[in-house]
């Protein structure tokens, strides 16, 4: 038999509800702009973080309080993707990747930008297209990294891949992005143009 509570005393359910707001509900605006970029679109985003938003609350007891709770939610919000949302494409996204080029198409920007922080100054809506048309998994990694600014050790967490894989995939994005984004990038004089 269970004691009987006053009112005005909080109960587990209050206390569960009371600490998911305040250590998830603030992610919000990342889950939504990760899962636009996964989806592709705002209905789906919509869905997928209401999703995941309640996969967490009913799995609330799991998570560790304190922790990363961003990292913990968009791992959540993954699975959700691939768990609804591939089901629904039955042709996975492929890539050839030797048709990368081995080189940066950025020559100049490679020396002082190994990290890929040349995104960081061009994050509008011509590289969030250029990112929506990257094949799934580089656009995972690059949409949790650079545009996030996830640790390649929170992203291969999320991504449970190892930390290699991650660098592997950011590699192979980021020339990808190079390649779409050249013509644009020096049109809005974010670099010389050196193509012939």
């Amino acid at each position: 038999m269970t004691e009987p509570t006053t009112p005005g005393t909080p109960t587990p359910v209050d206390d569960r509800r009371e600490s998911f707001e305040r250590e998830a509900l603030v992610h919000l605006d990342t889950l939504y702009r990760v899962a636009l970029r996964l989806t592709g679109n705002a209905a789906d985003a919509d869905d997928l973080v209401q999703e995941t938003m309640l996969k967490a609350y009913r799995a609330w007891h799991q998570y560790q309080q304190g922790t990363n709770a961003k990292g913990w939610l968009l791992t959540i919000l993954r699975h959700a993707f691939i768990n609804e949302y591939r089901r629904r494409t039955r042709h996975p996204e492929t890539v050839d990747v030797d048709a990368i080029e081995p080189f940066a198409v950025f020559e100049d920007l490679q020396e002082e930008d190994p990290q890929g922080r040349f995104f960081d100054q061009i994050v509008d809506d011509e590289v969030l297209r250029a990112i929506d048309e990257l094949p799934e998994q580089f656009r995972e990694a690059i949409v949790l990294s650079d545009v996030e600014g996830m640790s390649y050790e929170e992203v291969a967490r999320i991504l449970s891949v190892p930390i290699g894989t991650v660098k592997s995939r950011l590699f192979r994005a980021r020339r990808l992005l190079q390649a779409k984004l050249y013509d644009y990038a020096v049109g809005m004089g974010y670099i010389k143009g050196s193509r012939a």
